[in-house]
């Protein structure tokens, strides 16, 4: 038998500001047209005054638990992806931890950008399988209106905050591509190209900063680098695209989701998009997407479904499960 990082339950939170394409209009020389034409995206959620990003983790931290009929005292480790903690430290992880009244366990942060959620993925699958622990909650969870330049028009439109979350837990299988959980994953980071997507502040620069992209660039490189992980953890797992039921990719432009369907040869009915709704959510996107396809009666036990995602670093990479 081999052991299994099978999915539990999965939740998400947005936080209850609505802001549409058109709040933009009044600031900025930008249209609705403008953003949706080049993104995709119609609307997106931001974080009240005062909201954090253990906030709005601990909320789907909640709705996950609910979702798998689990109590906080149930888990072993708990890990957050975000590249917006609350402070420089402790983690975030530690602070959902406590306002869970998660008093067993470990907790810890991830930090890789838009890639996080796929990393953290890694990590808590890793946990499992070597037997540390026997049931994770990963989470990734952004405020990312709090480092938006308000007068970059080809940034501020395209960022949005939020909350997923997802619980694994230890299960088994016969050690091939049709057991449930993870099967495989792929991670990737180059950093001679840190200066295509960065914040441009920071602890040790003594400053804040606000979010820098180079967005022909980036879209350059994900397309391509997109396609080449997700096809690289198939080929780990023994699966090729026609095996798949459902793409979740990171939803950060509806012309790279496009395109990375495109070159892998898969129709976009395959694929779950909520760029329109959310905006790019950074390390939030993927189990915000994995939640509201599940709630929507797309994604189904036993399914396969292969994430994938690329941030700042650059980072990228991919899992493949089954549900």
């Amino acid at each position: 038998m081999t052991i299994r990082a099978q999915v539990a339950g999965v939740g998400h939170y947005l936080p209850e500001r609505v802001v549409p394409n058109s709040e933009f209009e009044k600031t900025l020389d930008t249209s609705d047209e403008w953003i949706r034409t080049r993104s995709g995206i119609e609307r997106r959620h931001f974080a009240a005054e005062g909201q954090t990003t253990s906030e709005l983790a601990t909320r789907a931290a909640l709705a996950a638990l609910e979702d798998a009929g689990l109590a906080a005292s149930d888990l072993d480790a708990l890990i957050v992806a975000t590249s917006t903690p609350d402070l420089t430290f402790p983690s975030a992880a530690t602070m959902v931890q406590a306002r869970l009244g998660m008093d067993q366990g470990f907790a810890f942060d991830v930090q890789a950008v838009c890639a996080g959620f796929v990393y953290a993925l890694t990590n808590a699958n890793a946990l499992i399988v070597s037997g540390v622990a026997r049931r994770v909650m990963v989470i990734g969870a952004e405020t990312f209106s709090r480092i938006l330049d308000w007068n970059d028009r080809s940034t501020c439109v395209l960022f949005g905050d939020g909350a997923g979350a997802l619980i694994l837990e230890a299960g088994t299988g016969e050690g091939s591509s049709d057991d449930r959980g993870v099967l495989s994953v792929d991670l990737h980071s180059d950093g001679r190209y840190r200066d295509l997507l960065y914040v441009d502040g920071g602890v040790s620069t003594n400053s804040i900063g606000h979010l820098r992209m180079e967005g022909k660039e980036v879209f350059r490189h994900a397309v391509g680098k997109l396609a080449a992980t997700a096809e690289a953890a198939m080929e780990k797992a023994g699966l090729t695209e026609a095996d798949i039921d459902w793409i979740v990719p990171h939803q950060a432009n509806i012309r790279i989701i496009q395109g990375t369907a495109k070159k892998l040869g898969l129709p976009m009915e395959k694929v779950i998009v909520t760029v329109q709704d959310h905006g790019n959510t950074s390390a939030a996107s993927i189990p915000m997407a994995l939640s509201v396809g599940k709630a929507e009666g797309k994604i189904r036990r036993g399914e396969l479904v292969v994430t994938e995602a690329i941030g700042g670093g650059l980072a990228w990479g991919a899992v493949v499960l089954r549900w």
